[in-house]
């Protein structure tokens, strides 16, 4: 799926809710720490992690582009 960014760059956390692989952001931050977070092909433990344009996010099997603001 594709993600289109409002600002420079969003908290990994936030991006798993608002493209709905996590319920909520506490569940976001969960799943970075119970390591099912890659980002761009490395594994993720920081919860909050900018995230930018151009970047590769996975988790549980679903892959997200981050596109830049319009």
């Amino acid at each position: 799926m594709e993600f289109t960014l409002r600002d420079d760059y969003i908290e990994l956390c936030n991006l798993l809710k608002l493209t709905g692989i996590a319920d909520s952001g506490g569940r976001g931050k969960t799943m970075v720490a119970e390591g099912l977070v890659t980002v761009d092909g490395q594994p993720e433990q920081r919860k909050t992690a900018k995230i930018r344009a151009g970047q590769v996010v996975e988790c549980m099997g679903q892959t997200i582009t981050v596109l830049p603001q319009a």
